[in-house]
């Protein structure tokens, strides 16, 4: 249910896109495959949370079949990954 729900980022250029423009909230990105295991319980943890933390974080999903670029990018090499952005001020 949750990786049904959560905004998926499709693209490369979707996925920086929400990190730069988000300019006081935390971004959260769960990398890995919609269809595994392991990301299904990640995304129901991060479903639930997601209306709590709203006013300070932002939550979507990236499947790495759709977006492989990071793999090599970020080193992504476990089934699930989570990572976190935030933009400071110059």
């Amino acid at each position: 249910m949750g990786s049904v729900v959560l905004p998926h980022l499709v693209t490369g250029w979707h996925v920086d896109q929400a990190i730069m423009s988000e300019e006081e909230r935390l971004v959260i990105i769960r990398f890995g495959r919609d269809w595994d295991p392991e990301c299904m319980r990640q995304d129901e943890v991060l479903y639930r949370i997601a209306d709590r933390v709203k006013n300070f974080a932002v939550i979507y999903v990236c499947d790495l079949d759709q977006v492989p670029d990071f793999k090599q990018m970020y080193e992504l090499y476990d089934p699930v990954t989570l990572m976190f952005f935030f933009a400071t001020s110059t």
